[in-house]
């Protein structure tokens, strides 16, 4: 059995690779994290880097870093146990997910963190999330499997699913919230996994490159226009379409707007329901409004977060060119990213 673990750092870029100068905030040579994290040497297991070049601001990330992220974890999947990935917090939970769908068969852990504060601060939360982060990556089972086979995000001393996990805080350090599944582990004085949460997805990874990025987002509101329901549900080059609605999956139920919902549906656009709500889950069967959707066409989706309902589009849509395939794949629960 092998005992020792080996854990590569991938720094895309982010807060947590800065430092203090006489112009501000500038990226640090990240080869030299053992100097600024000297709390590093203290992992008695092989530890190495690498790093963008350039580095990416998280809110400039597009699915080209994604497919390089898993580049590079294939590119290196027998030489390590784990992987740690540094990453913005402003797109993180996107790169989570997109990276939780693209990595099929995953037995090793990908772990995403970064940090409010640079980690040169003084009260930075960095430190603390890159060496819990690589602890998680590196935590194996008595038979010497990884307990964390899975993408993760660590922040603030929680685990959560990469696909589960949202962005609730630009200011504090617990930043990020996974509201419809619990941690997969808590730090306290030890880190306490929920082992029953976990999941085992196979042991031969095959990594998926091809994502069709086809999708437009309309988020509900009031006051919303005849003319801008029409430009999204409708636009040209458009595939799918993601309709952020109220409570459990309500929109507005004048006519003018179910009638173009159900001419996108009938165009044969995919056209997904997420809620607004932070928790919680969409259930067109309830009231009238949520059954009018569902009747013009729109698939549920249950209980995934926008970030896992993107990604989930990109990675199906990139799989199957039959519009009608990726509609029932949608209702599925395939990497965890919804309860059913």
């Amino acid at each position: 059995m092998k005992n020792k673990s080996a854990i590569l750092l991938i720094y895309t870029g982010g807060t947590i690779g800065m430092k203090e100068s006489g112009h501000g905030l500038v990226p640090f040579d990240f080869s030299q994290i053992p100097v600024e994290v000297p709390e590093l040497a203290k992992f008695t297991f092989k530890l190495e880097s690498k790093t963008f070049d350039p580095l990416i601001d998280s809110s400039d990330v597009e699915p080209a870093m994604w497919q390089k992220i898993a580049g590079i974890i294939e590119e290196n999947y027998d030489h390590f146990d784990g992987f740690v990935v540094l990453h913005g917090t402003d797109t993180m939970a996107y790169s989570a997910s997109a990276l939780s769908f693209m990595l099929d068969g995953l037995s090793k852990p990908v772990i995403f963190t970064g940090s409010q504060l640079p980690v040169g601060s003084l009260r930075t939360d960095g430190k603390e999330n890159l060496v819990s982060a690589i602890e998680a990556a590196s935590a194996k089972n008595a038979d010497g499997s990884a307990v964390v086979p899975e993408v993760a995000i660590w922040f603030n001393s929680k685990l959560l699913r990469g696909n589960r996990a949202t962005k609730v805080n630009s200011t504090s350090f617990d930043a990020f919230r996974s509201p419809n599944l619990p941690p997969l582990a808590e730090a306290g004085i030890d880190i306490h996994y929920n082992t029953h949460l976990i999941r085992k997805s196979g042991t031969e990874l095959r990594v998926h490159y091809n994502l069709d990025t086809r999708v437009a987002i309309l988020k509900v509101h009031p006051g919303i226009t005849e003319q801008v329901a029409r430009n999204v549900l409708l636009g040209e080059g458009i595939r799918a379409v993601i309709l952020e609605t109220y409570g459990s999956g309500n929109a507005i139920s004048k006519p003018w707007f179910t009638d173009i919902v159900a001419e996108s549906a009938r165009s044969g656009r995919i056209l997904l329901n997420i809620t607004q709500c932070l928790a919680g889950e969409v259930n067109m069967d309830l009231y009238a409004t949520g059954k009018a959707l569902q009747e013009a066409g729109v698939v549920s989706g249950a209980d995934i977060t926008t970030e896992g309902g993107l990604a989930k589009l990109f990675y199906l849509m990139g799989e199957y060119p039959d519009n009608e395939k990726v509609k029932s794949l949608l209702q599925l629960n395939l990497k965890g990213e919804i309860s059913k």
